[in-house]
């Protein structure tokens, strides 16, 4: 069954609320107050849609931690191709164009995540590029920085995942990792540029202080 546009739009309104990440306070989203209700709410009109669960409605620690990277060190995206790999909401992207990206593209494959986007990018004056697609199905060489945020939670989804990132990094493109410790985050070629100390919610994650570490992705190790 297919969610027209502005429906997936009045659902966000309707179970979110604009809020602003506590480790990127100069970014607004349209947020979940908690976690368990919107599941519940959602879950009945999931199921019929055959939609996945609403992970666009929560700021989650890789990707606060990899927003707050990006927007103190604007270099590492200012005048480049940004892609948001995995965007959920779209935090990273938005955080990218705040810091001075060209151009920046946040995929996921819930069609609510492109409408939280677009939502979100209007909510702080930009312009993020939504796609509802499978980020893998994307030629690496088309950007110029991946922005990846806990996008290494399950097995079947990182090792497609873990694949596609070591081969944009071998093609000479900048890989960026936000991670929380999640379990199957990569094992080797990995080089850790920031750590922080992210607040979540205990709804989410196991600890209200979450240590949340930036990685980049080194070609051929």
């Amino acid at each position: 069954m297919t969610v027209a546009a502005s429906n997936r739009d009045a659902f966000i309104r309707a179970h979110t609320r604009l809020g602003r990440p506590p480790l990127t306070p100069e970014i607004q989203l349209w947020l979940a107050a908690e976690a368990t209700a919107l599941w519940e709410a959602s879950e009945a009109f999931l199921e019929e849609t055959g939609l996945p669960p609403p992970f666009w409605a929560f700021a989650w620690a890789g990707g606060q931690a990899l927003a707050r990277y990006v927007l103190d060190r604007p270099e590492v995206v200012l005048d480049r191709r940004i892609l948001d790999f995995g965007a959920g909401g779209g935090l990273v992207a938005i955080a990218a164009l705040q810091a001075g990206a060209a151009a920046a593209l946040a995929v996921d494959v819930d069609p609510f995540a492109a409408a939280a986007v677009r939502m979100n990018g209007a909510a702080n004056g930009c312009r993020p590029n939504a796609l509802t697609a499978d980020a893998t199905s994307l030629d690496p060489a088309e950007f110029d920085v991946v922005l990846a945020a806990d996008v290494c939670y399950d097995r079947r989804q990182s090792e497609p995942a873990s694949a596609w990132l070591r081969r944009a990094a071998a093609a000479d493109v900048t890989v960026l990792i936000g991670d929380p410790g999640r379990t199957y985050l990569l094992k080797d070629g990995l080089t850790p540029v920031a750590d922080y100390v992210v607040p979540t919610p205990k709804d989410l994650e196991r600890e209200s202080m979450t240590p949340t570490r930036v990685w980049r992705l080194e070609a051929g190790k």
